[in-house]
C-alpha cells in the first residue's frame, strides 16, 4: 500500500461553503443521538471537505466508555468521517433521495489519539472516486493532532421506508 499525503493542510484552506446540520439531515437519515457531525465544510465541491463535530460532555456513549476516563470510541470517529462524507455528497449521488451510503470496507484504519469530552473533531476527507460505489481518505484532528485516518469504501443502497 502506498503512504499517503497527509490531509492536515486542509485545516488551512479557505471554506466555500458551510452545510449546518440542518441540511445535513436533508442528505442522510441520521438522527440523535447517532447523528454524529454538525457540520461540512466544502472546500472544493466534489472532492475536498472537513467534518465538524463539537463532542459533548453528555454523549450517550460517555457513560460506559469509560467511566471516570471518557473516551469517544473509535468507531464512532469513523462513523462522524463517514456521516460527514454523506452529509457532503449525497444531494449530488442521489438525487431522487432513495439511496443511503453504506460501508462497503474500511481500510487501513488506524487510531492515534483520544478524543475526549469538549473536543472539537475537525476530518478532512477527500474524494477519491464517487459514484455508486464510492471511496474517500479521511483523517480526525483534535487541537491540531492526528487522532484517526482510514480509507472508507461505500456502496449506495436503497433506503427502507
Amino acid at each position: 500500500m502506498s503512504v499517503r499525503n497527509s490531509l492536515h493542510d486542509f485545516l488551512t484552506l479557505p471554506v466555500l461553503q458551510v452545510i449546518d446540520q440542518e441540511q445535513i439531515k436533508n442528505t442522510i437519515p441520521h438522527r440523535e443521538p447517532f447523528l454524529l457531525v454538525d457540520e461540512v465544510r466544502v472546500l472544493e465541491d466534489g472532492k475536498k471537505y472537513i467534518g465538524i463535530r463539537h463532542v459533548q460532555a453528555d454523549e450517550y456513549y460517555f457513560k460506559g466508555h469509560f467511566p471516570g476516563k471518557p473516551v469517544m470510541p473509535g468507531v464512532l470517529v469513523i462513523e462522524s468521517m463517514s456521516q460527514a462524507f454523506g452529509g457532503a455528497i449525497m444531494n449530488r449521488v442521489a438525487k431522487d433521495n432513495t439511496s443511503i451510503p453504506l460501508f462497503l470496507s474500511i481500510d487501513s484504519a488506524k487510531f492515534r489519539g483520544m478524543v475526549c469530552p469538549g473536543d472539537t473533531l475537525e476530518m478532512p476527507l477527500e474524494i477519491l472516486r464517487l459514484g455508486k460505489i464510492s471511496k474517500i481518505y479521511a483523517e480526525a484532528y483534535v487541537n491540531d493532532k492526528l487522532c484517526a485516518q482510514a480509507t472508507l469504501n461505500f456502496i449506495l443502497g436503497e433506503k427502507h421506508v
